[in-house]
Formats: C-alpha cells, structure tokens, sequence
C-alpha cells in the first residue's frame, strides 16, 4: 500500500490527463469518474516499483485504457441508451477549436486515442504501440488512418484540414 502523500501526488501530476483519456474513449462523465477513482485505487494499492515518472505514467495510461476497454464491452454499457450527448469543451480551451474538437468526437476510438497520444502527451508510435498492445506499424497505419479521416471530417464541414 502506498502512502497518502505519494498517491495525492500523482493524483495532482496525472488527473488531468486519466480523464482526458478516459473522455476520448467514453465520451461520458459520470463512467470517466468511475475509472479515475478505479485507476488511482489501483496505483495506491499495486506493489510495483516504477523506475521513474515516464514509468508510472505508461502504467496509469495502460491501466485507463484497459478500464475503458472493458466498460465498452460491459453488458450494462451495450443495453442502455445514453442520455448524454457527449462533453462540450471546457471553459479553459479555446474557443477557435471547437470544431476541431467535434470533428474529433466523430472519429472511432482507436483513431481518437492515438491521435491524443501523439499530438497531446508527445509519445512516438513504438511508445503508443506498447501502451496499446499493438505492433508499431499498426500504430502507423492507425495514426495515418486518422489523419485522413479528420482531414475528410474538416473538409465536409467547410474547414481547410492541414493535418
């Protein structure tokens, strides 16, 4: 069990970005504060020894991503109908993205993470491929796949795309 300090700080370095990811995948908020308050219960309670910070937040990104994943397949998840249309952006980003942002909800989730991982948290496609369990050319083929469809996204929605 890690102490209270040690788990408050990495709560305070990595929220921000467990729910970012968590709302890439889901879409959800109520379903996104359950897997934050799952990921760092399973950080307080792990024994694992992390070699340093690019370590741990690797590990916490993992762990997101397999939670999502599994709440995707949950039953509960497939026989409801979701009344939240969705997150609107916060009032910290800037207001000229906006369709940037909705031309990026429109993409399937695979597409939305690694393009998240890429531009967002600066990690490379061998980086992205192992916190995702995929080959690097997968990962490439992805984030390709990706930018033409954002691309196709902006264009029908009158934006000039220089992704």
């Amino acid at each position: 069990m890690r102490s209270e300090s040690d788990v408050a700080r990495v709560i305070d370095t990595y929220a921000d970005t467990i729910k970012r990811i968590c709302m890439v995948y889901l879409k959800n908020t109520a379903e996104t504060e359950d897997i934050f308050q799952t990921v760092f219960f399973k950080y307080a309670t792990s024994t694992i020894e992390f070699d340093n910070d690019d370590h741990l937040k690797a590990w916490l990104i993992k762990i997101t991503v397999n939670q999502c994943k599994d709440t995707l397949k949950s039953f509960f998840r497939s026989k409801r109908i979701d009344l939240d249309d969705g997150i609107e952006p916060g009032s910290d980003d800037p207001p000229d993205y906006g369709f940037l942002y909705d031309a990026l909800k429109k993409l399937p989730s695979n597409s939305r993470m690694v393009l998240y991982l890429e531009y967002y948290e600066g990690y490379n496609a061998k980086e992205i491929g192992s916190i995702m369990h995929k080959n690097v050319n997968t990962i490439y083929t992805w984030i390709k796949r990706a930018k033409d469809q954002l691309k196709t996204i902006l264009k029908e929605e009158g934006y000039e795309a220089n992704v």
